[in-house]
């Protein structure tokens, strides 16, 4: 069974231009007002949105409030409607496809790796499955892909919430025998001792032709009209394509949020989760996504798979 979700405390950026905040609904905003940008503190994101946070593109006006906080965090938020734009996993999108539409650009893609299972010793398939497992949300992607994976719904699974960043050490204590890892841990739990017993993006991949493991993306509230929808799209856009035509720069930017990563291995974090697919998911992306949804709707994961619609 699931047990207690833990929340993660806000992170503090350190950067002028990031403005943490517990923003109210904004069904009402005041035209003038900036737009609640939700997304992780991590170094993907935080290259992602690097000449947005500096002021490095023109914004023809529009501001934005980024709020920074984690998936899990972000996915509820969703189910709310809280935020005007805002990263989501895949899974969640299930949830919220009625209010939110998916934007074109900022597309999380395991390409050929993605969210791991690790634990202090190998487990074979049947045995995670009977093991308790440590996930950072029932909302993320990585949980969705674990279900598939088993070919079990997740309330037949022994699973504690617990922040993603603290992943590692439930299982050290043996809080968890395995722990569902996303971010950073893909290239640091070796130095933890662990051993990987699955990479679901390896499996999604073999199962599916080589297509990506969709994993998160960027959405905007339908309350936005649709030519402004579009030119925050564009706006996403252009800040994804500044940063990986100034890399040097945006990975220094994204130092901040990368929990004790050096330069290098921050830079290839960034290109594992920025690349080709987060400017466009283009049709492989979204035929991915639909697969991925799809299926999860047939084996009765989520109640249904949504019509996808993308912002153009």
């Amino acid at each position: 069974m699931v047990h207690g979700v833990h929340k993660m405390h806000d992170a503090n950026p350190r950067e002028d231009n990031y403005v943490l905040s517990r923003t109210q609904s904004h069904m009402n905003r005041h035209p003038d007002s900036p737009f609640t940008l939700g997304h992780s503190p991590d170094p993907d994101d935080a290259f992602m949105f690097f000449a947005l946070a500096k002021d490095l593109i023109d914004t023809r006006g529009l501001r934005f409030d980024h709020i920074l906080q984690d998936i899990q965090t972000l996915n509820e938020r969703a189910t709310r409607g809280e935020l005007d734009i805002s990263a989501i996993s895949i899974h969640a999108y299930a949830f919220v496809s009625h209010t939110y539409a998916l934007l074109p650009s900022g597309a999380s893609m395991g390409d050929g790796y993605g969210p791991m299972l690790v634990g202090k010793k190998l487990y074979s398939k049947p045995e995670v499955a009977r093991c308790r497992i440590a996930v950072p949300g029932t909302l993320t992607s990585a949980f969705l892909a674990l279900q598939l994976w088993l070919d079990l719904p997740g309330k037949d699974l022994e699973v504690v919430v617990v922040p993603f960043d603290q992943i590692f050490q439930s299982v050290k204590r043996g809080e968890a025998d395995l722990g569902l890892i996303i971010h950073e841990g893909q290239l640091t739990y070796k130095d933890q001792q662990l051993e990987l017993c699955q990479d679901l993006g390896q499996w999604w991949a073999s199962e599916n032709q080589g297509l990506p493991l969709p994993l998160g993306g960027n959405v905007i509230h339908k309350r936005i009209p649709g030519n402004l929808r579009s030119e925050i799209a564009s706006l996403i856009h252009r800040s994804i394509a500044y940063s990986l035509d100034h890399r040097s720069e945006a990975v220094a930017h994204s130092l901040c949020y990368a929990r004790d990563m050096g330069i290098d291995l921050a830079d290839k974090f960034v290109g594992m989760y920025v690349n080709h697919w987060t400017l466009d998911y283009g049709e492989k992306g979204r035929e991915s996504i639909r697969r991925f949804l799809t299926r999860a709707a047939n084996k009765g994961f989520i109640p249904q798979a949504p019509e996808l619609e993308f912002v153009v």
